[in-house]
């Protein structure tokens, strides 16, 4: 969604015109096509709010320039000072975090992330900003664009990223809500392409195994646009979003993909490549723990499901985990579990977004 400001419709052009490329080009020092050529003009100045609001040009180009930042961020090995340093793109930009709901990755992704592009990210928690008591989102959203290039909403319901997105002048991320995770999306396929390779993803079959909640929206809207078979089992009653499904449907029927929607999770696994699960309790559900665990009986990821699946096959989980959801025989399993990467993976994508909204993928 864009704004409907002047301002901002200007803001579109002129990232557009600084950003736009004739031609692909490749960068053998890391492996990876140069995201400038690959469509993320377009993205310059807007809203981050789902998967499929992207086209399958910016997801592919989102992907490449994760990629291509964790080639030039070696956290591990700090660059030399005489060696060519990391761009800065994003030098004295500003990223204010909204966070009605706690997280450990969200926020250490996004704060470390904007400080290595070479910029600033504020954390907003419920205690730190009027909003919700004495501030309506719309007030909030207006104030915040006057001091910030980004706005990063982790919130509860769906309608309250929607209202910050509308009156923000400033492009904004759905960190989180009730119905959207499209930040772990990202994370979660730039994972499987470090295991399978850039373009093997295609025709490849990933398994949801649990809730039907925003964390699958989001996966099987983006394993769709990739080109993957979709399977997604879950418990009477805990089915996902009907509109989103059929979105899901759609976009598997154009890019070579099918969805297939089951009740039993050994359906759903036999045959699959990525076996995915999350949390069977959200933050705000914990008073229905106990039904809950109870509902999904059958559904915890243990080595005799996974056997279920094809050889070499592996297992993700956006975490936080709990043991009920998936045992230590394969969360810890390093030759199945890419739940680390994955971990890590959402610094370099949010990174990438941020990049792009800003217009300065030709910067990097």
């Amino acid at each position: 969604m864009l704004s409907s400001s002047a301002n901002t419709a200007m803001r579109l052009a002129r990232g557009a015109m600084k950003n736009s490329v004739s031609k692909t080009t490749w960068n053998s020092s890391v492996g990876v096509r140069c995201a400038s050529t690959m469509g993320l003009e377009g993205m310059a100045g807007r809203h981050f709010i789902s998967i499929d609001e992207l086209s399958n040009e910016e997801l592919r180009g989102l992907l490449d320039l994760s990629a291509k930042f964790k080639t030039q961020f070696d956290l591990k090995r700090p660059t030399a000072t005489s060696a060519p340093q990391p761009p800065k793109p994003l030098l004295n930009h500003s990223v204010a975090m909204i966070f009605q709901k706690r997280s450990t990755r969200t926020r250490v992704s996004t704060e470390t992330g904007m400080s290595l592009l070479g910029g600033h990210a504020l954390f907003l928690g419920p205690s730190d900003i009027q909003l919700g008591t004495n501030e309506s989102m719309r007030d909030t959203a207006t104030v915040l664009s006057r001091f910030n290039s980004h706005v990063l909403a982790r919130v509860f319901a769906h309608a309250d990223v929607l209202e910050l997105s509308k009156h923000a002048d400033v492009p904004v991320i759905n960190a989180l809500s009730d119905l959207h995770h499209p930040l772990q999306t990202l994370a979660d396929l730039l994972a499987l392409e470090q295991r399978f390779g850039r373009d093997n993803l295609q025709g490849k079959t990933i398994a949801w195994v649990g809730d039907g909640n925003n964390v699958l929206h989001d996966l099987g809207l983006g394993a769709a646009k990739m080109g993957m078979h979709v399977r997604v089992a879950t418990p009477a009653g805990y089915e996902p979003d009907v509109r989103i499904m059929g979105i899901t449907e759609r976009l598997c029927a154009e890019n070579g993909g099918s969805l297939y929607k089951t009740t039993v999770a050994d359906d759903a696994v036999t045959g699959a490549d990525v076996v995915v699960t999350d949390t069977w309790v959200s933050m705000g559900q914990e008073d229905e723990y106990q039904k809950r665990v109870a509902d999904f009986d059958g559904y915890q990821v243990n080595s005799a499901l996974m056997a279920k699946a094809n050889d070499g096959a592996v297992f993700l989980h956006c975490l936080p985990r709990h043991q009920e959801e998936v045992a230590d025989e394969v969360f810890y399993n390093p030759d199945q579990s890419l739940v680390w990467g994955e971990a890590e993976n959402r610094m370099w994508t949010v990174m990438a977004v941020m990049t792009a909204q800003a217009g300065k993928v030709g910067d990097c």
